[in-house]
């Protein structure tokens, strides 16, 4: 080979003494800083090898001088993301839901967890965007049956809505006018001509408005306006929870519900979710838009319970 070595005519640099094909390669020398960088890339490599895990074993790897791994920082990260999530979790169980709204950060944890725990037992009903749909309440609006604090929207959760084997329940019966014969038809027509009236979508009857005060008016009131003691919708609202078009309640739809009103159950949660998670999920509903203020010792008494629901036929 170094025998078949000689200067190159053109460009008067060594050949390595080997051809092919007639084709030679010149004995052109490495950049002597880039030499310089190769051999600082292998002591480097050499030095974190030492320092960091990086040599395979049967079960694990060396771990290094400094004991570092990338899967020890993830378990660190996780101790503290944990340590501050058992934090919250801590204030959330001791702090009485009424007091909730006064911490904002806790509110916000509260509403992240309700808003988790709504996505697995509430959307069925109510639907992914809590809107509901015919006979699933809206949690969006602000009309609601039973109250719309935090404190009533958690009972309602504990204790359901007409739930059997429930004592606490809430607890709302409205009569079968028609098919019990406590009204006959054309009065039921009647009634139904007053009770659109109250919201503007029809003209009043006043054999329906004197009918209405004798059966109805004592759950409902003289205006209409609902009972929460009662459980008892507002009627002059234009908010129907059964009627198959949203908002909009036709003469028909009205008898028929009056002649055979549908009664919707709402499971009791309490037993079979944590009070921690029935917590947030109470301040998860009742942040969607319709939550209401705590209501004022004073009137506590007259405040009546909460369901997370709009109004519904009479």
């Amino acid at each position: 080979m170094a025998e078949n070595k000689r200067i190159d005519d053109a460009t008067g640099v060594e050949t390595v003494g080997h051809e092919w094909d007639g084709i030679e390669e010149l004995n052109n020398p490495l950049p002597r800083w880039w030499v310089w960088s190769f051999y600082a890339c292998i002591a480097f490599a050499i030095g974190y090898m030492i320092v960091y895990p990086a040599i395979p074993m049967v079960h694990s790897a060396t771990s290094g001088l400094w004991g570092w791994s990338s899967r020890g920082q993830l378990a660190d990260e996780v101790k503290v993301g944990d340590a501050k999530r058992d934090e919250q979790i801590a204030g959330l169980a001791a702090m009485p839901i009424e007091q909730l709204p006064g911490d904002p950060k806790l509110l916000a944890a509260a509403v992240a967890g309700g808003r988790a725990a709504f996505k697995v037992n509430c959307v069925q009903c109510h639907g992914s965007g809590a809107a509901g749909g015919n006979g699933y309440p809206n949690l969006n609006d602000d009309d609601w049956l039973w109250g719309g604090d935090i404190k009533t929207i958690e009972t309602t959760l504990q204790h359901g809505i007409r739930q059997p084997g429930d004592d606490a329940t809430r607890m709302s019966i409205m009569p079968s006018f028609g098919r019990d014969g406590i009204l006959t038809q054309p009065q039921i027509g009647a009634i139904a001509d007053h009770v659109l009236s109250l919201s503007g979508k029809a003209k009043d009857n006043p054999q329906g408005a004197a009918l209405f005060e004798a059966n109805c008016a004592v759950c409902h009131g003289a205006d209409g306006k609902g009972m929460r003691d009662f459980g008892a919708p507002n009627l002059s609202d234009a908010i129907w929870l059964h009627a198959k078009t949203p908002g909009v309640m036709s003469k028909d739809e009205l008898v028929q519900f009056i002649s055979d009103p549908k009664m919707g159950v709402m499971p009791a949660w309490q037993g079979r979710l944590s009070p921690l998670t029935i917590k947030m999920l109470a301040a998860y509903v009742h942040s969607l838009g319709g939550g209401e203020a705590m209501a004022q010792p004073a009137a506590a008494s007259s405040a009546g319970g909460a369901e997370e629901t709009p109004s519904e036929q009479p």
